[in-house]
């Protein structure tokens, strides 16, 4: 595990290859207690490295929010996480973009104009994953890539054509 405090050429888990770091910050997130978590978050984007050190955290966050996605305990697990991950915009994105995510998923109150805002990654993955129409017809409409926007298309078209129509109901 790694010792607490800031990471630098002083600690003894420091390693100059940002590699070995990040391998290092896998393994510990892997390892993890819930208790240790916030804690943990907090001295890995303490790297000078700020975007290795984000990218592990984001690969935390998005594993974590894989998994909690449909979960009573994902809401408390983001605010929880809210905190630490507030000193990096990448990390807090993702955050926000896996609630948005969630939102979506659950059928709950989402916004077309955030998941039309949101990163390239969140629109690939609701444009592979989702089956609700409307974020479907969002994302074939206006979604960022020529790629996300014929993953919607050709999705749509196939839950539209599994529907039943009138005549067979």
């Amino acid at each position: 595990m790694l010792s607490s405090g800031a990471v630098s050429a002083d600690d003894a888990d420091w390693d100059q290859d940002e590699h070995l770091r990040f391998a290092r910050y896998r393994r510990a997130f892997d390892e993890v207690a819930p208790a240790d978590t916030v804690a943990l978050i907090a001295r890995v984007l303490t790297d000078p490295d700020r975007g290795m050190a984000s990218s592990a955290v984001c690969e935390y966050l998005d594993r974590r929010a894989g998994e909690l996605l449909t979960n009573p305990g994902y809401p408390s697990w983001c605010l929880e996480m809210t905190g630490p991950v507030a000193v990096d915009d990448f990390s807090t994105r993702r955050l926000n973009e896996w609630t948005l995510l969630r939102a979506m998923t659950l059928s709950e109150p989402w916004d077309a104009e955030n998941l039309l805002a949101a990163s390239n990654w969140l629109q690939l993955h609701a444009a592979e994953k989702s089956s609700a129409m409307t974020v479907l017809e969002v994302l074939a409409e206006s979604g960022h890539t020529r790629r996300i926007r014929n993953i919607a298309k050709s999705r749509l078209s196939a839950t539209q054509r599994s529907m039943p129509t009138k005549a067979e109901r």
